[in-house]
């Protein structure tokens, strides 16, 4: 996995401020794995990066505060064999992140009142059900 991590729209994070680490995954793989370093580990400063603007730098700081330490934002993959394949699914799960983060926030739903007609149809077809079941009683003495 080379070249900018897309964010969104133009925005895009280049390699340069993508600092990788690698390790020993456990899990299957057999002998393979105990020597392999197939477990990814990717890091960004967030606080640092000067790629984003400003307001969903700001946006990103504030979403995500509960999974930086220290301003940087760090994505671990080790669910497959090979290191490049979970190369992959780290750079998804920050790009997704960031853009999850940096999105804008939704349009403030603006209360509406229920029409009148509408109301006085659901009172009179009410009020009509209630004449239907009255109507029902009172025939076996």
């Amino acid at each position: 996995m080379s070249g900018p991590l897309l964010i969104r729209g133009s925005v895009s994070v280049p390699e340069a401020e993508l600092m990788w680490r690698f390790s020993r995954s456990s899990g299957p793989g057999g002998q393979h794995v105990n020597t392999s370093d197939s477990q990814v580990e990717l890091r960004f400063d967030l606080a640092a990066t000067e790629v984003l603007p400003p307001v969903w730098k700001q946006r990103a700081l504030e979403r995500l505060s509960g999974r930086l330490v220290g301003g940087v934002l760090t994505v671990r993959a080790s669910e497959h064999r090979s290191q490049w394949r979970n190369r992959e699914t780290a750079s998804a799960r920050l790009a997704a992140l960031l853009a999850e983060a940096t999105a804008p926030p939704p349009k403030a739903r603006r209360p509406t009142r229920i029409p009148r007609g509408i109301n006085e149809k659901r009172l009179r077809e009410k009020k009509q059900r209630s004449q239907t079941k009255k109507g029902r009683g009172g025939g076996w003495d």
